[in-house]
C-alpha cells in the first residue's frame, strides 16, 4: 500500500492506495503544532480506524506548502512507518516540464495537480484548485507547465470581509437562493460565491483567448471546487482526488529512486 500526504495551509490530507485504487482518505488540521510522536500516533490511529495497519505501508509520497512542519512530519514517517518518504521537489521526476520564469517558485501542490491533470486528461489542460488560494495552472499539449494565476481563495475572502469590516459577520460559504440579496448574510454569500463564479469564467475565457487553445480542458479540484463547478459550464470535470492521484503518479515515476533509497536504508 502507498500512503500519499498533501500538506496544505489549512489541512493535511492523507490517502491510502492499493495499486491505482484509492482505498481511504482522511485529514487533520495543519495549524495545530505537533511533534513527530504526535504526528505518528495520529496517523497510526487514523489508519487503524480505517482498517489499515501502518505496517502494511510500502511507500509514502508527500507534497507540502508548509515547510516548518516537514521535519516533524517526515520524522514521524521514518520512526513509525520505517519508510523514508518521497517529497515532491527539485530532482524528483514528474513527467512535466516547468517553463515559467522561476520554476523553483512553483508550489509542490500545483506541480502535483498539474501532473495528475496531464496524465489523466491530457493537454492542453487548465487546472483549477479551490483551496486556501484559488489557482489556475496551464499545462500545454506537450506537457509544459507554462503559466499560473493565483487569487485569494473563498475562505480568505470571507475572513477578510468579516475581519476588516466591523459590522460584517462570519458567514457560511454557500450559494444563496438569489443574487438579489436583501439582508447582510445572503448579501455576503452572493458576493463571495457569484464573485468566484464570475472570476472563474473570466479567467478561463481569457486563458483560451491568449493561448488560442479552443480545445482546452478545464479540470477543477479542491474543497470548494465542487460547488463552483456545479454553477458554471466552463469547467469540464470536478476531480476531488486529483492531488492524491498526482502524488501516486509521481511516486510511480520515481519507483527506481525509492527502491534505491530502501536498499541503502537496509544496509
Amino acid at each position: 500500500m502507498l500512503l500519499v500526504v498533501d500538506v496544505g495551509n489549512t489541512n493535511i490530507t492523507f490517502g491510502v492506495y492499493q495499486g491505482r485504487s484509492l482505498l481511504k482518505s482522511f485529514r487533520i488540521t495543519t495549524k495545530i503544532p505537533r511533534t513527530s510522536d504526535e504526528f505518528g500516533l495520529s496517523i497510526m490511529e487514523l489508519l487503524r480506524i480505517n482498517g489499515i495497519s501502518i505496517t502494511e505501508l510500502e511507500g509514502i509520497s508527500m507534497a507540502s506548502v508548509v515547510p516548518n512542519i516537514m521535519h516533524a512530519l517526515t520524522g514521524a514517517m521514518v520512526k513509525y512507518a520505517g519508510i523514508e518518504p518521497l517529497i515532491v521537489g527539485p530532482g524528483v521526476k514528474t513527467g512535466i516540464k516547468i517553463t515559467t520564469e522561476n520554476p523553483r517558485a512553483i508550489g509542490a501542490d500545483r506541480i502535483v495537480d498539474a501532473v495528475a491533470a496531464y496524465e489523466k486528461y491530457g493537454g492542453p489542460v487548465l487546472v483549477l484548485d479551490f483551496g486556501t488560494a484559488t489557482t489556475y495552472d496551464l499545462v500545454t499539449a506537450d506537457g509544459s507547465f507554462s503559466a499560473g494565476i493565483t487569487a485569494p481563495g473563498l475562505k480568505i475572502s470571507q475572513r477578510a470581509l468579516s475581519q476588516e469590516a466591523a459590522k460584517l459577520p462570519e458567514v457560511e460559504i454557500k450559494k444563496p437562493k438569489s443574487i438579489l440579496a436583501q439582508e447582510t448574510i445572503s448579501s455576503m454569500q452572493a458576493g463571495l460565491v457569484y464573485g468566484q463564479i464570475g472570476q472563474t469564467e473570466y479567467i478561463i475565457k481569457q486563458v483560451k483567448k491568449e493561448t488560442g487553445y479552443d480545445d482546452l480542458k478545464v479540470i477543477a479540484t479542491g474543497g470548494l471546487g465542487r460547488m463552483i463547478s456545479e454553477e458554471t459550464e466552463t469547467i469540464d470535470v470536478y476531480d476531488s482526488a486529483l492531488t492524491l492521484d498526482g502524488l501516486r503518479i509521481i511516486y510511480e515515476k520515481n519507483a527506481d529512486l525509492m527502491a534505491h533509497i530502501g536498499k541503502k536504508k537496509e544496509k
